[in-house]
């Protein structure tokens, strides 16, 4: 098979076309390819005058591949991929994972697909009762602390953009793709450079691959809470349990521990067991609203309104003068932006998109930077309770309904209190208080986002637009700590236990947790063969 390189192609491009396009660049006629698909694409959106796609084609031909690619600088001969899994035979006893959120579910996938019947345990409701949850507290502010955007079937992404682009270079991302594909997100993601599935569809996607890991003999136990380990001489024997206000003892030999970062009693209780772990940098903020067709003017110019483009995403990080970094962070495109709380008296915020992106804002976290130095104390977990401190008063400051406190950007910047809203209507549900920002975050933090925002309106047109609207409180973009593991990914003070994701602070996405849970499974079926 020939992958053949940047290829530009017209917005409104064919499968004709695609092949004109490939049959030029290798010098041969189109009547000799037999086959043709898109491998990746993307939007050039350098001129805002000629907008078009970049792309890089597959290609199968009826004559000699090798020399169709001889003085082509941009087409090669490759493999197509195939994810193989590791020789292995039946584990002692069924390995064990524990959170079942996109590292916990597709480690679990390859225990399945191995023949291992892994048995998963989430202390969060199924996705279907899940979503009842969700939408009750976002009608009502009725919390549910064992089931909402943190907690359940699918981790927190499955209430997001359902983005999967990702800096990581792993070859295991394909893997990640082709299994969404498999069960049921849209084929594009396949090729898409910015590939999304969107929460409605991810819900269904992540039923789908639960179902496939139960046929295959895995076993789902939801509303069940990981409450201590049990070891010998080092090593893990089993988890204890709580289901029903019963507790349950699983014996074990593998435990991936795939908790996600909003799990603060169970990081509590691993510190309190002797499991080693870490302070580490985090990053907290706003969620930042604008209209998307504004956002979609400044990246697409007269292009904006195409059927082609959709709505425009954007990614932005700027260095203060301070040294501190500013940056936005899950970007989502027609989107709005939800009620992420799972503890009660606390507020937090997230951003949501479904697949067809065509709500009326977009919105993105704007975070700054948060140092060990910023968190001043030297305990472990003293980052979880920095976190808690402004989820507290942003709950307090938006009146104790978890309605959530607003402010446009213009008054942010004069360091006023807003009265009123502009064009941005903010989406945040159930409600919101119209507010000063300065009463809820530390000064650092919004002495920082006022320098960046005005960095950032220099970078993208309107970004710094005074209708805008920041939100609080954005405090669960990654975990403050990182739990301490070794080369073979087990915990440095529990053989056995497999720390993943990014709740314990390897992982920073759907794609990047997955891929950490794939190569954790990986490396227990290859440690016991």
């Amino acid at each position: 098979m020939i992958r053949l390189n940047d290829i530009s192609l017209p917005l409104d491009y064919d499968q004709s076309a695609l092949k004109k396009a490939a049959a030029k660049k290798l010098n041969i006629s189109a009547g000799d390819i037999k086959y043709i698909s898109l491998y990746k694409r993307s939007v050039d959106a350098r001129r805002k005058s000629d907008i078009h796609f970049t792309a890089s084609l597959d290609i199968r031909l009826s004559v000699s591949e090798q020399k169709a690619v001889r003085g082509c600088r941009s087409a090669a001969v490759v493999q197509e991929y195939k994810y193989e899994l590791p020789d292995c035979r039946k584990l002692r006893r069924r390995p064990v994972v524990i959170g079942s959120g996109p590292c916990g579910l597709f480690a679990a996938l390859i225990f399945a697909q191995a023949g291992q019947q892994p048995i998963v345990i989430e202390r969060g409701r199924d996705v279907d009762s899940r979503t009842r949850d969700v939408e009750r507290f976002r009608i009502s502010g009725q919390l549910d602390t064992s089931s909402n955007i943190q907690f359940g079937e699918g981790g927190a992404g499955t209430f997001s953009d359902g983005k999967l682009n990702t800096g990581t270079k792993d070859s295991r991302i394909r893997k990640v793709l082709m299994e969404f594909a498999e069960h049921g997100a849209p084929e594009e993601i396949l090729y898409l450079a910015k590939p999304h599935i969107g929460t409605d569809i991810l819900k269904s996607t992540v039923k789908n691959i639960r179902q496939d890991i139960i046929s295959l003999g895995g076993e789902f136990m939801f509303g069940t809470k990981l409450t201590a380990l049990r070891a010998k001489d080092g090593t893990v024997t089993g988890a204890e349990l709580e289901t029903d206000g019963k507790k349950i003892f699983l014996e074990a030999d593998n435990i991936i521990l795939a908790i996600g970062h909003s799990a603060r009693d169970t990081f509590k209780m691993l510190y309190d067991s002797g499991i080693k772990m870490e302070q580490k940098p985090f990053a907290m903020g706003v969620r930042i609203e604008h209209l998307q067709e504004m956002i979609n003017r400044s990246q697409y110019g007269s292009f904006y309104n195409s059927p082609y483009l959709g709505a425009a995403d954007y990614k932005l990080a700027v260095h203060l003068k301070s040294g501190r970094g500013v940056y936005t962070f899950c970007m989502c495109p027609g989107g709005t932006v939800v009620a992420a709380a799972s503890e009660k008296g606390r507020l937090v915020t997230n951003g949501m998109s479904e697949f067809a992106r065509d709500k009326r804002n977009a919105n993105s976290a704007l975070l700054v930077g948060i140092t060990t130095n910023d968190i001043g104390s030297s305990d472990i977990l003293a980052g979880v309770e920095l976190q808690r401190k402004l989820e507290a008063k942003a709950f307090e400051l938006g009146g104790g309904s978890y309605n959530a406190p607003v402010q446009r950007v213009c008054d942010f910047i004069k360091k006023q209190r807003s009265t009123a809203i502009g064009s941005v209507v903010p989406s945040y549900e159930p409600g919101y208080e119209l507010t000063s920002l300065d009463m809820c975050l530390p000064q650092f933090m919004t002495d920082s986002l006022r320098e960046g925002i005005a960095l950032m309106g220099g970078r993208l047109s309107g970004f710094d637009d005074g209708d805008a609207v920041l939100t609080a409180v954005e405090s669960r973009s990654s975990s403050p700590v990182r739990i301490l593991r070794d080369e073979s990914m087990q915990s440095v003070s529990l053989k056995g236990l497999y720390p993943c994701g990014e709740g314990a602070g390897y992982a920073g996405g759907i794609m990047s947790a997955a891929v950490d849970g794939i190569k954790a499974a990986e490396k227990i079926i290859i440690n016991e063969y």
